[in-house]
């Protein structure tokens, strides 16, 4: 079991998100407000252990600063698969569509360190079932 870290969200593609308190996830849709929401890359997430890896070459980053929507810990995100299902919490389940990404241009943070996490690390799900979000939810992978 791991736990929501940090909700990010920007309405800006290809930006860096802010934290935000709380989101409302919706079916079929995404991170309402969120630039990603009705794409198919509803809502992205990835490990806050990978963001503290990076840290040691650029202390500065914080959770947003990879355009995650979700920041996990202690969840072993490297080991999902897609058709994996996901329980955020008592009610939002997300299932698995997509491991990584291309990137499309090198960010500032490839650029400074030479690598990004993102496109290897980042997991994409959409909403199946949608409610609140917020950090310390629970997550729980319920199935493949």
């Amino acid at each position: 079991m791991g736990t929501i870290h940090a909700v990010c969200t920007s309405t800006v593609k290809h930006q860096k998100k802010e934290t935000v308190d709380k989101a409302l996830l919706q079916a079929g849709i995404g991170m309402v407000g969120d630039a990603h929401a009705g794409s198919e890359r509803q809502v992205s997430l990835l490990a806050l252990e990978g963001i503290q890896r990076m840290q040691e070459k650029m202390p500065e980053l914080v959770p947003g600063d990879f355009a995650e929507n979700l920041t996990t810990t202690g969840l072993p995100l490297e080991l999902l698969k897609v058709g994996t299902k996901l329980r955020i919490g008592p009610d939002i389940r997300l299932e698995i569509t997509q491991i990584g990404k291309k990137c499309h241009s090198k960010c500032n943070i490839h650029k400074t360190v030479g690598y990004c996490i993102m496109p290897n690390e980042g997991i994409f799900a959409k909403v199946v079932v949608g409610g609140m979000v917020k950090p310390g939810d629970s997550v729980d992978i319920t199935g493949s």
